[in-house]
């Protein structure tokens, strides 16, 4: 095994070192305040080495990657790498008060990130908090030296961060949603590669600019990082093929349009066939409400041709669906296959032993004297899971778990089924008592290596919308989905047992359903959480404890000895 360190200074850094089987490279991360201007604002914002969006990790399937991080900011932090599994050291994976207490200023904690079968674009993301708007990067995961993409080389490979922009202080932003009690203060742009593009005043010469040659094949590495919104996104005049997602390979799929989740990642290949000019790359937020105040925002960046031409002003726009089109959204992601090759085989399970009914609700509570809420507002919005608002505990559940010390911190009751039974997309009249959710810490145990089938289930409870469902440890086969209620007799008839997409992140479809299925093989403790921050925050999450299996090697590893401290 050979060790690489080195410190991260670029955006999109591709190492070019030789190795046997894998390597070990080292990170430094460092977590501070720095001066950025977008929007005509020039403000303070929490980054990682100074960058916004963060540096890129590149490394190879099977490598290890150590990151030090070292919290120079005025507030906690942690650090999650979104889609990797962690196996049997769930200690680095991140999420605040689940996995790890986080990093106090003037602290820091290595962490060790250990790839297994990942391969393709994930990415990484502060877990604590709303810090995650601008503390994110990628994280490509390249094949192993001899071996090779199961498509087309591409000429050029270029990162693809969809974001937000606020002109306030985000911790600002947050401190108000939670207190007040209603939904958060919108951002004011949306940005690709950290820059908002000339639709938005002052922005124009900062806008985000692709060179591409004609005849050329380029490889879009895309993560939707915004925080609350699924979005559209596509490149005028052209194709897109989607090849990956969520550190997978899939079955080309080629479309005019992509829908991207929050969390969520997309390997897209891009042929320059068109005529030299200047195209358009635009995203815009999808809403599925029919009817809505939504703010309707597009960035863009410039896919611009080489050569010598006279181009068109302003660049040519690209056709997208509506923003409240559900059908557009829904059939996007439906449409994603596993690549299922003899050289990226997938392993279905067909025998499940474990059937969970999870409903995904909007819920609220009143306010009162202990708990009040600003403005005129009688209630607070709340979130739940099977009808259970998670409460974030003040230490970590898992070395609570791991020194056997998890009572009073949490229970081991979540339901496998919603206590609650109605007709839960029903556009009216749903009882107003349904809205009010339990609150607590709950946690569901899973044996090692059963065999697991979830259904998500939407609700209309005060608003139906998108939940953008994320896993951590696990990969999942999405095997079904569809508009309405859940019915088993009915719906699993309709199954993809054959090539179902491997995802860590999936959108539940507004006031409809989606089943996945995984095996719990990896040991520990993992979070699983609607990736819209409002929802989170609101308490849509709960966790999973899977247990250790018979053998040394089926155990959780030992905690480092630097881990911060509650």
């Amino acid at each position: 095994m050979k060790i690489i360190s080195f410190q991260v200074i670029g955006f999109f850094l591709i190492l070019s070192f030789i190795h046997s089987q894998s390597a070990t490279l080292q990170y430094t991360f460092v977590v501070e305040e720095t001066n950025h201007t977008r929007l005509c604002t020039t403000k303070n914002v929490l980054t990682v080495n100074g960058q916004f969006p963060g540096p890129t990790i590149t490394a190879r399937r099977g490598d290890t990657v150590i990151v030090d991080v070292i919290n120079k900011g005025d507030h906690n932090i942690t650090i999650h790498w979104h889609g990797v599994k962690q196996p049997r050291y769930p200690w680095s994976d991140g999420p605040e008060f689940v996995t790890q207490c986080p990093i106090k200023p003037g602290g820091n904690f290595s962490q060790k990130v250990f790839l297994s079968d990942e391969e393709g674009t994930l990415w990484w993301h502060a877990h604590s908090d709303w810090a995650r708007a601008t503390i994110h990067g990628l994280f490509v995961i390249l094949p192993r030296l001899g071996t090779a993409y199961p498509f087309r080389q591409p000429d050029v490979e270029y990162p693809v961060v969809i974001g937000e922009w606020w002109n306030a202080d985000i911790q600002t932003v947050y401190e108000n949603f939670v207190n007040g009690g209603g939904d958060p203060q919108n951002s004011d742009a949306l940005t690709i590669n950290g820059q908002p593009g000339d639709l938005y005043n002052c922005s124009a010469p900062n806008t985000t600019k692709f060179a591409v040659e004609k005849g050329k094949t380029y490889l879009f590495r895309m993560v939707n990082a915004a925080m609350n919104n699924l979005a559209f996104f596509a490149v005028a005049n052209h194709s897109l093929t989607v090849v990956g997602c969520d550190g997978a390979y899939t079955k080309p799929l080629v479309s005019n349009y992509i829908t991207i989740s929050p969390g969520q990642t997309l390997d897209i290949l891009l042929e320059a066939n068109q005529p030299n000019n200047n195209y358009y790359m635009a995203s815009k937020f999808f809403n599925g409400q029919p009817s809505s105040a939504f703010e309707n925002t597009t960035t863009v960046a410039i896919v611009e041709y080489t050569g010598n031409f006279t181009s068109s002003t302003p660049p040519v726009f690209p056709s997208m669906p509506a923003f409240n089109n559900r059908n557009a959204s829904f059939n996007f992601t439906a449409s994603l296959r596993s690549l299922a090759s003899a050289e990226h085989p997938i392993d279905v399970p067909l025998t499940i032993k474990r059937t969970l009914f999870y409903t995904l609700s909007i819920n609220s509570e009143n306010c009162t004297a202990a708990n009040p809420c600003e403005g005129n507002r009688t209630a607070r919005f709340k979130a739940s899971v099977n009808n259970i608002t998670f409460a974030m505990p003040k230490t970590s559940i898992l070395q609570a778990y791991y020194r056997g010390l998890g009572a009073g911190i949490y229970g081991d009751d979540f339901p496998d089924q919603p206590p609650l039974k109605f007709n839960y997309t029903q556009l009216t009249n749903l009882s107003r008592a349904l809205r009010f959710p339990e609150t607590g810490t709950e946690v569901s145990m899973l044996k090692h290596n059963q065999t697991v089938e979830l259904v998500f289930q939407g609700t209309n409870l005060l608003a139906g919308i998108d939940h953008p469902m994320h896993l951590h440890g696990h990969s999942f086969y999405v095997v079904g989905s569809g508009f309405g209620n859940y019915k088993r007799s009915r719906d699993s008839l309709s199954y993809n047992l054959i090539d179902p997409p491997l995802m860590q992140t999936i959108a539940v479809p507004q006031n409809g359903w989606t089943a996945i299925r995984f095996k719990a093989n990896n040991p520990g403790v993992w979070f699983m959480h609607c990736h819209l921050e409002r929802h989170v925050s609101w308490g849509m999450g709960m966790v999973f404890i899977v247990r250790n299996g018979k053998t040394e090697s089926s155990r959780v590893l030992p905690p480092p000895s630097d881990m911060p401290p509650c």
